[in-house]
């Protein structure tokens, strides 16, 4: 039997009294997730979307664990203490540090690996957001780049964002086009303004409410 007791929903098992707690999920990432160059926090990333989710109807708590210039080596050697005891569902947005750095994509793949890896040993269910190589670093690295994301998402079973970025592009930004992306970005080209935040989430939104119809009850 489930009530409302100053303003909280609890469920009345047997004697007991029992309070429903939200849904945490964790997001792992970078400068991207960590709101990095934004005068406001409360426009970062993971504030945003935690909005836009409860805006939605859900019980949700998003912890920010971005890191500016993580790269997936930095995610993975972290993503053991990130996850904890409370976490119910983890993002993965990693990826584009590596690409600034040219690092090599095995080895990005293979940290994704080991981040998937451990979040499949602790029964998380995971969402993990894509990077799109630049073609400045030739065709072989962008094809193997850009086609790890969605090879490791379904060697562990992972929903999967085709592009971080995709919300701008469906608001009729360029990615290949800085001038067309300028209105959405920050001073630094690489970085989204607060009204490049707002498309991202509204774009990466559904994904995550499809994250949360994974958490087990």
């Amino acid at each position: 039997m489930r009530g409302v007791r100053n303003g909280l929903t609890v469920t009345l098992l047997g004697s007991g009294l029992a309070l429903a707690e939200p849904v945490t999920v964790v997001a792992l990432g970078d400068s991207l997730t960590a709101g990095y160059g934004l005068e406001d926090p409360a426009t970062g990333l993971v504030p945003q979307l935690e909005g836009w989710l409860q805006a939605r109807g859900h019980d949700v708590v998003v912890q920010n664990a971005g890191v500016s210039g993580d790269t997936t080596a930095g995610g993975l050697a972290r993503v053991g203490w990130a996850l904890g005891p409370e976490a119910d569902a983890l993002i993965v947005t990693l990826g584009g540090n590596d690409l600034l750095r040219g690092l090599d994509p095995a080895a990005s793949r293979a940290n994704l690996d080991g981040i998937l890896k451990e979040a499949t040993a602790k029964g998380l269910p995971v969402l993990l957001v894509a990077m799109k190589a630049p073609g400045n670093f030739g065709p072989d690295y962008k094809v193997a780049f850009d086609g790890m994301y969605a090879d490791l998402s379904a060697q562990y079973g992972t929903l999967l964002a085709d592009d971080f970025f995709a919300g701008l592009v469906a608001a009729g930004a360029d990615p290949t086009d800085p001038a067309s992306l300028a209105a959405y970005m920050q001073a630094d080209g690489l970085h989204p303004n607060p009204e490049g935040v707002k498309l991202i989430v509204e774009a990466l939104g559904p994904k995550v409410e499809d994250l949360l119809g994974k958490v087990a009850p």
